[in-house]
């Protein structure tokens, strides 16, 4: 597939959503910004929550909804900066933990909605996705070093700050989240182990038993998005995207980075799949074979 560059200067690039009147949305990870790419091209920055904005959505009252992993160590490798230190640890001095914020598109004003459980910091908040009952589900993946990592969850909220849970626990690196078509199934990419999930959903936050395991590969997953059709595309950092058709057959596209993190669909006919290529902080616009999926809000 042919990439067209669609801008660049948006630092760690990620989370990348569709405005209403087509503008792109990313959070600079590195930067703590969150970041518009307007039709046009050019580029403004909406609001700078600090910290490390890691995944956004909108939500049923048009704010973006923002996960936070609370920051990572910086360094350079190879000529990259990445998110780790000299050390192989992902944790930054003072670490104290990460959040959610509810963030106005027009006027950068950040509410903090959650930043733990029961009294319990989040570890480090990456990626989210509403239902079309207007909750949202969202993954914590936590931090590592070089002899130990934490266990991620999944969590499930409301919007209006009610209704947080923790849907399950004990996950390795959960990424990427996102639902099928019919909402009956919550997926969710593991970075470590290179595996997709998907447990059976029977209400909002609520599922049914242990996940089953749609894929396991030698890749390093980030986020995902999901077609129409029920196909599910996965960030696979260095590998480009890995995509899951729904006869289990497995493909790759090539992206020109070395650090692709994320993708969501866009247009009228939702068959614009924008990439975040986060090495190089540029975002890509790809013509994609089928329609992505039209989230809930």
């Amino acid at each position: 597939m042919d990439i067209e560059i669609v801008s660049e200067g948006l630092g760690f690039a990620e989370g990348p959503v569709e405005m209403p009147n087509g503008d792109i949305v990313t959070v600079d990870v590195r930067g703590g910004r969150i970041m518009r790419t307007q039709t046009d091209g050019s580029t403004r920055e909406i609001a700078s929550p600090g910290g490390g904005p890691n995944g956004a959505a909108i939500g049923p009252d048009g704010a973006l909804y923002v996960v936070n992993n609370g920051g990572f160590p910086w360094s350079e490798r190879s000529g990259l900066i990445i998110p780790v230190d000299e050390n192989g640890s992902t944790r930054p001095p003072n670490f104290e933990g990460g959040w959610v914020d509810r963030i106005d598109p027009e006027t950068g004003d950040i509410d903090r909605l959650f930043d733990g459980l029961d009294g319990e910091r989040f570890l480090g908040p990456n990626d989210i996705v509403f239902d079309r009952s207007g909750g949202f589900w969202f993954t914590d993946l936590g931090k590592s070093d070089a002899r130990s990592m934490d266990r991620g969850s999944l969590f499930y909220a409301r919007p209006d700050g009610t209704g947080l849970r923790r849907v399950a626990s004990n996950l390795t690196g959960p990424n990427g989240v996102g639902l099928s078509p019919d909402g009956s199934i919550v997926y969710v990419a593991e970075t470590n182990t290179g595996r997709l999930l998907a447990w059976d959903v029977v209400g909002p936050g609520e599922v049914s038993g242990s996940p089953k395991i749609m894929m396991a590969t030698p890749n390093h997953f980030d986020s995902l998005a999901v077609e129409a059709d029920g196909t599910v595309v996965v960030a696979a950092i260095s590998h480009g995207i890995c995509v899951l058709r729904p006869s289990g057959e497995i493909d790759y596209v090539e992206v020109p980075d070395v650090m692709t993190t994320n993708v969501c669909f866009a247009g009228d006919d939702m068959q614009s799949a924008y990439i975040t290529m986060s090495a190089s902080g540029r975002l890509g616009k790809v013509r994609w074979p089928r329609p992505g999926l039209r989230l809930a809000f």
